[in-house]
């Protein structure tokens, strides 16, 4: 199904062979990491020496929103730079669709090696499955269908290899592993590295627990995940250094969401993960291309995921001739100091879908004993065969469940009941009351009615997108 599905959009690539000015990519994004669980956001407990060095040497992103208050959806937005409703990738554990074009395959054409390691999320591990890594346009792969703990089992391109040790430290040997052969081979690459850390139920190395002993044992293995992903992290950026890529290599480090409710910390703002206020969008977010700019920079412009395809497609020299409605924007002018306004406004769309239960450990401890056996499960909920399934057209005029329109200071808040329909309507001038607290009238001047008319107008469009009118 893959196959066919790719053949629609052959045409509308147009990717010349990489030229020597072309970067290698890495792509790394933890699970669950809330906009201020970092050191240099000002969290006095959390140890990430390896993060805020980054912080302090290249760029760092203080307006840096996720496409979706929760994982599946926004890793789908790094993907295909498209925000996820267009494609069905509603709430967690919702997949891609196979006729979606994603980053690796966008990149593949011109010369890159594509590999993804770690955390997955949008779809099957099994080597047969539509929507696995492999028919997602990567070249090596070995990941899992959700978050992993310590000493998990992945799929190797489909095949069910258990492993020792922490997540995050794994999910990097991996990557480094792949890059290293890219090296060798003067190949450039795109590697995208999903941590699983620090998702939920948190269990961390007794060595990186141990200096959070005085706080309670949930805090301390919250932290001790970040404390390991953030070693794991260093490590792969000083690799890159000792094998001569970090000159012309871009690094973009983000979490998928807002912050976990009770551990995580929003930085003050209003709402946690699963919710569309800043305190479940907002995220950390750092770069560094030394060939771009060695100088340090702090960006406040508002930016997004679904940023991240149109960005590296331009850095790479890639152009889509056919390219379906993107969301996202190439933030390289902003990068290289030549702009600094955003062009497009920011929407997000949680129509309030229940996620799709995912148990990693389980499904992938039973493939393990399943392909030892010599059997390849054939499970449908597994192998999400029905991915590419467009489903009843969904209306034009109704968007249920809670959107949002950041047209940079205003943010504007539509609430729609899910069975009355009745809408509710929140704005907030985000530059004088960033935590969303006090709502500015929309009747009378100001920019209510013309916000209130682009979003619409935005929403349709992702409605048409969800109808399949983007395949036709």
């Amino acid at each position: 199904m893959k196959i066919l599905f790719s053949c629609l959009f052959v045409s509308a690539l147009v990717a010349p062979a990489a030229s020597p000015a072309s970067p290698n990519i890495v792509l790394v994004m933890a699970d669950d990491q809330g906009w201020g669980d970092m050191a240099y956001q000002g969290d006095p407990r959390v140890h990430t020496p390896n993060f805020d060095a980054l912080a302090r040497e290249g760029i760092r992103f203080d307006r840096f929103y996720a496409a979706a208050p929760v994982c599946s959806p926004t890793r789908g937005s790094v993907m295909t730079g498209r925000t996820p409703n267009r494609f069905g990738c509603f709430s967690w554990g919702h997949s891609l669709r196979p006729q979606e074009v994603t980053i690796a395959e966008a990149l593949k054409p011109a010369g890159y090696r594509t590999g993804h390691f770690g955390k997955w999320h949008l779809g099957s591990v099994q080597k047969a499955s539509p929507v696995s890594p492999g028919a997602s346009g990567f070249d090596e792969w070995v990941s899992s269908p959700n978050f992993f703990d310590l000493d998990p089992v992945l799929s190797d391109q489909g095949r069910a290899t258990a492993f020792k040790g922490d997540s995050s430290d794994i999910t990097v040997d991996l990557a480094l592993k792949f890059i290293r052969r890219c090296a060798d081979r003067k190949q450039r690459f795109l590697a995208v590295v999903w941590f699983g850390s620090p998702h939920a139920p948190f269990q961390a190395l007794e060595a990186d627990r141990a200096r959070y002993r005085d706080l309670p044992e949930k805090k301390q293995n919250f932290y001790g995940e970040i404390t390991a992903m953030d070693r794991a992290f260093g490590r792969l950026r000083r690799e890159l250094r000792e094998l001569n890529l970090r000159e012309n290599t871009v690094l973009w480090y983000c979490s998928d969401n807002g912050a976990l409710p009770d551990v995580g910390s929003a930085g003050g703002r209003r709402g946690r993960k699963g919710q569309i206020y800043d305190g479940g969008l907002l995220v950390p977010a750092l770069l560094e291309w030394p060939a771009l700019s060695r100088a340090p920079k702090t960006v406040t412009t508002p930016c997004v995921t679904s940023d991240i395809f149109p960005t590296v497609l331009e850095m790479a020299g890639v152009k889509m001739a056919r390219q379906p409605p993107l969301d996202g924007i190439s933030l390289l002018p902003i990068l290289k100091g030549t702009g600094q306004k955003r062009g497009q406004p920011i929407g997000f769309w949680d129509n309030r879908a229940k996620g799709r239960g995912v148990p990693a450990k389980e499904w992938m401890e039973e493939l393990l004993v399943a392909q030892s056996r010599g059997e390849e499960p054939d499970i449908p909920e597994r192998l999400v065969r029905d991915a590419g399934r467009i489903g009843p057209p969904v209306p034009l005029d109704s968007f249920p469940g809670h959107s949002a329109w950041v047209d940079w200071p205003w943010k504007l808040h539509r609430i729609e009941h899910p069975e009355t329909h009745a809408v509710k309507w929140e704005l907030y001038d985000l530059s004088t009351d960033p935590v969303e607290s006090r709502a500015v009238p929309l009747d009378g001047p100001g920019p209510g009615p013309a916000l209130q008319a682009a979003l619409a107008t935005w929403l349709t469009s992702v409605a048409r997108s969800l109808n399949g009118a983007d395949y036709r």
